[in-house]
């Protein structure tokens, strides 16, 4: 693309144009650093990650996986942390969905609107098959030693 510019340049067709400028009040629009989803769905989502390294790590108890296990527990407590923080910066003047809301009007998606349930599975799926895979894991690994 920037030999295609170029070559506009080069020919002379290419223009260059001061940036236009925007009133003042065109740029002041509400903020939200919300996502949609109720406090209580991104706990459940963090429970399962960190119950699932909880599983895997009483289930191969072994000094040697004790950093890689406080490296997962802090991209997990960070993944999630600070998008927690960004949501409670200044100037953000709205409030995550309650359950009730939740449960009445669902959540607005890019391929249409989902209900609470669809949302729901479609946000604790992972969590709660890795914590079903970290049991079958240990379970069989016990059944083996």
């Amino acid at each position: 693309m920037s030999h295609i510019v170029n070559d506009h340049l080069a020919r002379g067709d290419a223009r260059i144009v001061a940036q236009p400028q925007v009133a003042a009040a065109d740029r002041s629009h509400p903020v939200d650093r919300n996502f949609g989803l109720p406090t209580a769905l991104y706990g459940a989502t963090v429970a399962g990650y960190l119950g699932f390294l909880l599983v895997v790590g009483s289930a191969f108890a072994n000094p040697v996986l004790a950093i890689p296990m406080a490296i997962f527990v802090l991209f997990i407590v960070a993944g999630f942390g600070v998008p927690a923080l960004w949501t409670r910066l200044a100037g953000n003047t709205t409030e995550p969905q309650t359950l009730g809301e939740f449960r009445q009007r669902g959540i607005m998606t890019l391929t249409g609107r989902l209900t609470a349930g669809e949302a729901t599975v479609q946000m604790l799926i992972l969590p709660v098959l890795l914590v079903g895979w970290g049991l079958a894991v240990a379970v069989i690994a016990a059944v083996v030693a």
